[in-house]
């Protein structure tokens, strides 16, 4: 793999450094361009350096990440982004990934984890945070009361039905195809169907949609 030119963005200069060290250290193919302590900072990094990916804060003086991935995505959409922070708030997730994030994870995220999740990234996948997956879900849940299964329900096949099960359980195609002893691309074959079958292609849509009903 090629070498992944990435900037940092908080406004926690200690956990950037540190950020910094960890990546640099435990893989070879990143490179940290430079650090930016807030989202107006970023805006101005993105256009001077041109990364492959940013790791984007969520709350930062004078810019918050969520403004700043609109603006640097709308004119550099193949700079990938992904938000690191310590918030799960369902609004930012949805603002951020509507804005044009290619992911979300939590920054207790483990190092090796951060670094698949990066290169993952880069091959096209948006990445969310398990965690913050079940959280939706569970706001969801608590939010609405279902008194019938939708008219898309009994669209679904047996085999689709537990595919979308382990969709809002946070599994990814490849879990999945390991908890159902499939080939992968058996499970992307579900995905797509299950997708038109409920109008979108919004993973965290579908996840919003199904959990009360599977």
């Amino acid at each position: 793999m090629s070498r992944i030119n990435v900037i940092i963005v908080d406004d926690q200069t200690l956990f950037a450094e540190s950020l910094k060290t960890v990546l640099e250290t435990r893989s070879e193919n990143i490179r940290i361009t430079c650090l930016a302590a807030n989202g107006k900072e970023a805006v101005k990094m993105a256009e001077i350096h041109i990364p492959d990916l940013i790791l984007m804060d969520i709350r930062m003086p004078e810019m918050n990440g969520v403004e700043a991935v609109g603006i640097i995505k709308e004119k550099y959409p193949e700079i990938k982004i992904i938000m690191l922070t310590t918030f799960d708030d369902e609004e930012y997730i949805y603002n951020a990934l509507n804005n044009g994030a290619d992911g979300y994870l939590l920054k207790n995220t483990a190092p090796e984890k951060l670094i698949s999740s990066i290169e993952a990234a880069m091959n096209g996948l948006v990445l969310v945070s398990p965690a913050i997956i079940k959280h939706m879900a569970q706001d969801s849940a608590r939010q609405t009361i279902i008194h019938e299964k939708p008219d898309w329900f009994d669209e679904l096949s047996k085999r689709e039905k537990q595919v979308l099960k382990l969709i809002t359980n946070g599994l990814n195609n490849r879990e999945i195809a390991d908890e159902l002893f499939i080939a992968e691309q058996t499970v992307k074959n579900h995905v797509s169907l299950i997708y038109n079958k409920l109008g979108t292609h919004d993973r965290l849509k579908v996840i919003r949609i199904a959990k009360n009903h599977i």
